[in-house]
């Protein structure tokens, strides 16, 4: 690579004077202010607003993290839906522990979220599943998640295959396929401030109350 070539990363810098976050004034109940994010993310038409980083640890002891996509909340948690043999349904099978990170560039605004994941009743997979996208549809079937495969070919071919076996409005759930929820320990938000003099709120569930404090940036 010429040296011309190389990205300028250590003067990349971006000025966070969008907002504030006071802890006196945030809510008692975090998800009431997540939810409130998330809405303006959504009002603001940002690009894949419920995009979260999942991060599981991984069986040899090392985290691994990766994107999925958020698609409900309620009491029991935050819900996204995946293949239960994928590295992360084996992680999660070993230890519940996880953590989450949204962000939201363009608002200065992320939120981190530690917790234990569960699955969600069949039921709930089955009743996602149908309002998904016939492709979607095939490929939890065509992607043995996370096994390595000789070709992309050999995924297209077997992608063919299911499409000819499973016509359109014809696809049933995998048993292999369905949902998680995170339920949540703590949460912590954060807002970008001017001088990198950041506003940080973390929540912590204790004795069934959360509590709320104001951590330095």
């Amino acid at each position: 690579m010429n040296p011309t070539d190389k990205p300028n990363l250590p003067d990349l810098r971006v000025s966070y004077d969008q907002g504030e976050l006071d802890e006196h004034s945030a809510p008692a109940d975090p998800v009431e202010l997540f939810t409130h994010w998330i809405n303006d993310a959504l009002a603001q038409k940002l690009p894949e607003p419920n995009a979260m980083s999942l991060a599981t640890n991984g069986l040899d002891g090392t985290p691994t993290v990766r994107t999925v996509l958020l698609k409900g909340i309620d009491e029991r948690g935050f819900h996204f839906y995946t293949n239960y043999e994928s590295r992360k349904g084996h992680e999660i099978a070993a230890d519940a522990r996880a953590s989450a990170c949204f962000l939201w560039t363009d608002r200065h605004h992320q939120v981190c979220i530690k917790g234990a994941i569960s699955k969600l009743d069949h039921a709930d997979a089955e009743k996602y599943f149908a309002s998904r996208p016939y492709g979607h549809q095939i490929g939890a079937w065509a992607s043995a998640q996370s096994v390595v495969i000789p070709s992309r070919e050999w995924l297209e071919q077997r992608d063919a295959e299911l499409r000819a076996q499973y016509p359109e409005g014809q696809v049933p759930c995998p048993p292999h396929w369905g949902g998680y929820t995170l339920l949540p320990g703590e949460i912590e938000f954060w807002q970008g401030r001017v001088s990198r003099l950041h506003d940080r709120i973390r929540y912590r569930k204790e004795h069934g109350v959360w509590v709320k404090v104001r951590l330095s940036p």
